[in-house]
């Protein structure tokens, strides 16, 4: 009688087929296999990953896990050289002022060679009103002759052929460090006042200057001003005006020798009003002026 499941009834039918069960190792890996093919298999609980195979999902997250501790390195190595870098760059920028400054010395000192005298602040007209800048006197020393012989003399600084001028501003006349920067503003001026470098109209000349060179200011940086570089304005030492820049910490000076210092924004008043002198006989302790003070 059978009474087992069909899988004993398979077995039985291939036992009888086979003639009397005998106990051998030849029947027994008969009755496993013809067992084994009988018995579905079971599907397993992980799926395709038992086969050898990954999910999508398990790829990226494993993706995730090793890009993550590469993606905060970059971030935090990111964030510790961008100070750097930026500070370099504004390094670049305050040098190529201060060749600016140089430049501007040197065509100074130039136009002394030929006239025998600092140019003015300005030029005025019959009426004693300034009418034309330094900045257009020396343009000749600058390499710009061709823009000064296009400047009309006999016209105000603002008239509408000279106005036109204006947008060919030499670049040596901004500090590359003024953002956003302006077509037709300047960074520098000249100090203006009884006993500074120019006193406006007139001419000084190098035997009227007792104190030291290296230490009587010339020009300066002013970059929020917002003085057209045509214009006959410049820095009037005996008002509360003070020079400025986008530097961080200093401002540019150039000095009566031709050569350039940077000075510390919160200079002493006092400082900077006997660096703006040429003849007080007063003695500049370089410490007092310097922004690693």
């Amino acid at each position: 009688m059978v009474t087992r499941s069909n899988h004993s009834c398979r077995v039985v039918l291939l036992s009888a087929s086979a003639g009397p069960l005998v106990r051998s190792p030849a029947n027994a890996t008969r009755v496993r296999s013809a067992f084994s093919a009988a018995t579905p298999r079971r599907p397993s609980r992980f799926g395709a990953a038992r086969s050898g195979k990954m999910s999508t999902g398990m790829i990226v997250l494993i993706c995730i896990a090793c890009c993550l501790p590469l993606v905060c390195c970059l971030g935090i190595g990111g964030a510790l050289v961008l100070p750097a870098v930026q500070a370099a760059r504004e390094a670049a920028r305050r040098a190529l002022c201060c060749n600016n400054l140089k430049q501007i010395g040197l065509a100074l000192h130039n136009y002394s060679a030929i006239y025998d005298c600092f140019p003015p602040a300005f030029v005025p007209d019959k009426d004693g009103r300034p009418m034309h800048s330094w900045r257009v006197l020396i343009l000749p020393y600058l390499g710009e002759q061709a823009l000064y012989d296009q400047y009309r003399f006999d016209e105000p600084w603002d008239s509408p052929h000279n106005s036109a001028l204006a947008a060919l501003m030499p670049s040596i006349y901004r500090c590359p460090s003024v953002s956003p920067p302006s077509e037709t503003t300047t960074s520098y001026v000249m100090a203006v006042g009884p006993d500074a470098f120019s006193t406006g109209p007139g001419v000084r000349q190098f035997d009227e200057f007792t104190d030291e060179l290296s230490w009587t200011i010339a020009v300066v940086e002013m970059s929020d001003a917002g003085i057209n570089w045509l214009e006959p304005r410049d820095w009037d030492t005996t008002s509360s005006d003070r020079p400025n820049s986008q530097h961080p910490a200093v401002f540019n000076a150039l000095m009566a020798d031709a050569t350039f210092r940077s000075i510390a924004k919160d200079v002493d008043p006092d400082v900077l009003k006997a660096m703006a002198t040429i003849n007080d006989g007063e003695m500049i302790d370089p410490s007092e002026a310097d922004p690693e003070r």
